[in-house]
């Protein structure tokens, strides 16, 4: 139990790190997709995704950590903006996807906050 908490406490180390540069990148990717694309914009938004993925692998691996004490994460919420971005995303439309990252930022930003006061 003890070691299932340490490798929790360590993931959420990573992903304190990592966090800020998701975030960083999704704003940049708003833009992008919001008339200012670049050539490699499918490649960068494929990073990102492949980003918010692992983030959501270790969210799922952490959430009882990461609500100890007083839900700091609202799975359900958390769930239904990957869920909504993730439609977005499949329907291949700029401007839905924009939209969808706008709102789902604020949703990763809570997970940073919430993951460092975890660690403290």
């Amino acid at each position: 139990m003890e070691d299932n908490r340490k490798e929790q406490m360590e993931a959420l180390e990573v992903l304190t790190d990592f966090n800020g540069r998701l975030v960083k990148n999704m704003t940049i990717i708003v833009k992008e997709l919001s008339g200012e694309r670049l050539d490699d914009t499918d490649k960068f938004l494929k990073s990102i995704v492949d980003a918010i993925n692992w983030e959501i692998q270790v969210v799922n691996g952490t959430i009882e950590l990461l609500n100890d004490g007083k839900e700091r994460i609202d799975k359900e919420e958390f769930n239904r903006a990957i869920v909504s971005l993730n439609d977005a995303i499949s329907a291949k439309e700029d401007a839905k996807m924009a939209e969808e990252f706008k709102k789902v930022i604020p949703v990763f930003e809570q997970l940073g906050e919430a993951a460092e006061e975890v660690i403290g």
